[in-house]
């Protein structure tokens, strides 16, 4: 497992090109019949990616539950969600199996003690991408398709920026502890997501990006409103944003990302909004 440290404002001023992308940048997310993590001390979320293509493999595969969280097993005290962005697949989980087409999602509650997951064709394999976080009871299992998902449409192709914002785990869909995720879509010809930007003080987020063409990049910002950085991300890569940081991007294509939240509540408008003329 890869753990990440916490990084505050005043070194994030210092820090290189190289020094960001190894403190908040995920690559190599997808290895063919692995799972891998990442812990993160921001909020304590953990990013993780699944490719089974000839064979089953197991959530915590690479997990020593007890050495990594001191528990019995992984998801004694968390709670995960599971958007699966590829071709079907199978998750069974303590025994019952839940199909997941393109676009679908699971919701899994805290003490779920095995999480198995497939694919139905080896040559189109599914492609699971996974968020975790500390949970303090258990909610019901929930697989949410595509079409359960609340769809929000946002933006205009004159602003670069149309949209839909699929709601999956979300206060509006169903109960989680903490953890909020979502996949929003950019149409052809828009470029940005999330500008103007914001911050929000109570929770943190994860942004993963793919469906990003060969050859094409989004340009991630982060940091204080007041001082903006950015990080090249090419496709199937994810970056960490801790609470004080803005989190917006703009690709040299369309592009789609998934949203990951963990914090203090899951109030989905508890946003501090940054005019984009304050922007530095």
């Amino acid at each position: 497992m890869d753990i990440r440290y916490s990084t505050g404002k005043e070194p994030f001023k210092t820090m290189t090109t190289e020094q960001l992308r190894e403190e908040f940048l995920i690559q190599n997310i997808f290895i063919e019949n692995d799972v891998t993590s990442t812990y993160s001390h921001v909020d304590r979320i953990v990013t993780l990616g699944a490719m089974p293509t000839d064979k089953e493999i197991a959530l915590d595969k690479n997990i020593d539950a007890m050495g990594d969280f001191g528990v019995n097993f992984f998801l004694e005290r968390r709670e995960l969600g599971i958007i699966n962005i590829a071709d079907k697949g199978y998750v069974k989980v303590d025994g019952k199996e839940y199909v997941l087409n393109h676009y679908d999602a699971l919701y899994l509650p805290m003490g779920t003690k095995e999480v198995l997951l497939s694919s139905e064709d080896s040559k189109k394999p599914a492609k699971f991408y996974m968020n975790s976080t500390p949970a303090h009871t258990a909610f019901p299992a929930k697989l949410i398709t595509l079409e359960d998902a609340k769809h929000l449409h946002f933006g205009s192709l004159a602003e670069s920026n149309e949209r839909t914002i699929n709601q999956y785990i979300h206060p509006d869909v169903l109960d989680t502890c903490q953890l909020s995720m979502g996949l929003t879509h950019l149409v052809e010809g828009s470029v940005w997501n999330t500008m103007p930007a914001h911050t929000h003080e109570r929770r943190m987020e994860v942004y993963f990006y793919f469906d990003v063409p060969e050859n094409q990049a989004v340009f991630h910002l982060m940091g204080e409103p007041s001082q903006t950085r950015h990080i090249v991300v090419h496709n199937d890569e994810a970056v960490i944003n801790p609470s004080w940081s803005i989190h917006s991007g703009c690709g040299t294509k369309n592009y789609t990302f998934i949203w990951s939240m963990a914090g203090e509540n899951r109030t989905y408008s508890d946003q501090d909004w940054i005019k984009t003329e304050d922007l530095r």
